[in-house]
Parts: structure tokens; C-alpha cells; sequence
């Protein structure tokens, strides 16, 4: 077992407090541009889409404005799509497959769906390539009531009146080798716990909902992805992540319980995809279009089954 001494920051056993926070902060740089990479391609993209600002993260001297990219043919009647991206800024794939989705795939169900896209939910971290916030709080743990991150909160404002009539949301993560070697470590120091060491899955795989399986969808996504990078295999003790895995590169979350993204609205079809940008078999390009297969994938399984 490694403990939390490995770990810079904080005493072993003793949770952070606002001290080690901003020693953890006073150690974050910026490293590359939210207005550039994220920003620019949304304004390019207002010629075709709505594009709606619905929040701003205030982390002064900074500020970040949010938006989501929307069908601009809305109507009512219409099934909702949520595509959700960069609610962990450091993977990198889910912001830019969000936007090349939106750029290369959106306009086809025009007239079929609602869609919204959501591509860089958490812009600080992702400019300073991190998990967590500049409160050192996950986003992705963080959809709740009351919410203590400010990423979490917006979206969920923005979701609200939708909540209950979205019928596919598909949120866009990564897996990466920091996560061992920086982001799970610095969870065990900052909750004051022991670190014990896990695998990182070479592959692409799924988290779906315990609570609502839809192992259908989920395999349909396996599918379509499987053509474009490779699947993550089970361990030796048939897991992913330390979860059993139900179907080839599927594991199951408690989604609502454990505060995920995925869980902000009532869809009836859900996944959080998983891709490994770190493995000697994935280049980024790879990753992106992994990322854009999925979506499409599961907005015409969804599509179809809703009939």
C-alpha cells in the first residue's frame, strides 16, 4: 500500500484544510487557452447552431464564461439530446470530441432531436490540464443539491427545465495515466485517507447507471466505437476500475449517489464514455473520433428505440 506521504501536499491522515488548498492552488499554471481552443470554435459555429451563455465561473482574477451550442431548428415535440464534455478539464477529448461532433455530425438530426452540447463544462481546469476545480472539488462529484462547485451548479441550472424530457445524454471522459500518477493520489491526501494503488484500463469502456442499466444501448455505443479504437478488457478479477464489468467494456455506476454528471437529468438513456489517451494503441486523433462515435451511436439507438 502507498500512503498519502507520497503525496506532497498535507499530513498523512488529516484532511485538507484551507491552508493545503492553497498550496495545492498556488501550484496550478495555466497551459493552454480556453478562448482559443473552446471559445473560438463555438463562435465559429454560430453561423449553423444557437449558441447560449449560461453561466460564468468567477475565479479571480479570471472569468470564464460558459455556453452550450443548441439545434437551431428547436421544437418541442422533439426528443432532447445532452452531450456533455470537460466536466474534468484535463480530458482533453471530451471538450474537442464535443465540438467535432457538433461541427461534423450535428445537422443530421435536424428536424429528429433537440440537441444541446455542452463542450467545456469545467474551463479553468481544463486550461490548467486538472480533475478538480480551483477549490481543489471534483465537478463530477459535485451534482447535488446545493452543489459546492460552481461548474455543477450552472449546469444544472441549465438543464432544469429540460430535465425530464431528455431522452439520451451522453457524457465525454477520459482515463489517463495521471490519474495514478497525480489525481488519485492527491484525492487520498486531500481527504486525509490512505492512496491504494489501481489500473489503468487500455482501452475505451462505458460507465452506465446501475439504477437503469439499458445494457442494450450501451453495447450498441461498444459497437460503434470498437471500429474506431480499441475496447477495454476486463482485469483478472473480471473489473474495470474496480467495478465488475457487465458486458464487454461496460461497468455500472450509481450515478445519482455518487453525484456524477451523468445523473443530471432523467434521460432514459445514459453513458459516461471512458477513453485511454495515454495508450501506446490510441493516438489523440483516435481518441476525438472515439468520442464523436459514441455519440452518434447512442442518439440512434436512442432515437430508434423511442420509435
Amino acid at each position: 500500500m502507498t500512503t498519502q506521504a507520497t503525496y506532497p501536499i498535507g499530513t498523512p491522515g488529516t484532511p485538507w484544510g484551507p491552508a493545503e488548498v492553497a498550496t495545492w492552488l498556488s501550484g496550478q499554471s495555466r497551459k493552454r487557452s480556453y478562448q482559443i481552443d473552446v471559445l473560438e470554435a463555438v463562435e465559429g459555429l454560430r453561423s449553423r447552431f444557437d449558441v447560449e451563455q449560461y453561466g460564468s465561473l468567477d475565479y479571480r482574477p479570471d472569468s470564464y464564461p460558459l455556453f452550450a451550442i443548441k439545434s437551431r431548428q428547436w421544437r418541442d415535440e422533439l426528443p432532447c439530446v445532452l452531450v456533455t464534455g470537460g466536466v474534468h478539464g484535463y480530458e482533453t477529448s471530451g471538450v474537442h470530441g464535443a465540438l467535432r461532433f457538433v461541427d461534423s455530425h450535428a445537422q443530421r438530426y435536424a428536424g429528429r432531436a433537440n440537441l444541446m452540447i455542452v463542450p467545456c463544462v469545467s474551463p479553468w481546469a481544463y486550461e490548467r490540464i486538472h480533475r478538480w476545480n480551483a477549490h481543489a472539488i471534483d465537478p463530477n462529484r459535485s451534482f447535488h443539491q446545493d452543489s459546492p462547485a460552481q461548474e455543477s451548479a450552472a449546469l444544472m441550472r441549465l438543464v432544469e427545465p429540460l430535465r425530464d424530457r431528455v431522452l439520451v445524454h451522453v457524457d465525454l471522459h477520459e482515463t489517463t495515466d495521471t490519474d495514478e500518477s497525480e489525481f488519485r493520489p492527491a484525492l487520498a491526501a486531500r481527504d486525509g485517507v490512505a492512496y491504494e494503488p489501481g489500473d489503468i484500463p487500455d482501452g475505451f469502456y462505458l460507465v452506465g447507471d446501475s439504477e437503469n442499466p439499458q445494457a442494450d444501448f450501451q453495447q450498441a455505443v461498444i459497437a460503434a466505437v470498437a471500429g474506431v479504437t480499441h475496447i477495454a478488457p476486463a482485469d483478472a478479477h473480471g473489473q474495470i476500475i474496480g467495478s465488475p464489468m457487465v458486458a464487454p467494456g461496460v461497468i455500472n455506476y450509481p450515478l445519482t449517489q455518487l453525484g456524477l454528471c451523468a445523473s443530471v437529468t432523467n434521460a432514459r438513456f445514459k453513458t459516461t464514455t471512458e477513453v485511454y489517451p495515454d495508450s501506446p494503441r490510441a493516438s489523440a486523433e483516435q481518441c476525438n473520433e472515439a468520442q464523436v462515435a459514441a455519440v452518434c451511436a447512442a442518439i440512434d439507438f436512442a432515437l430508434v428505440s423511442s420509435g
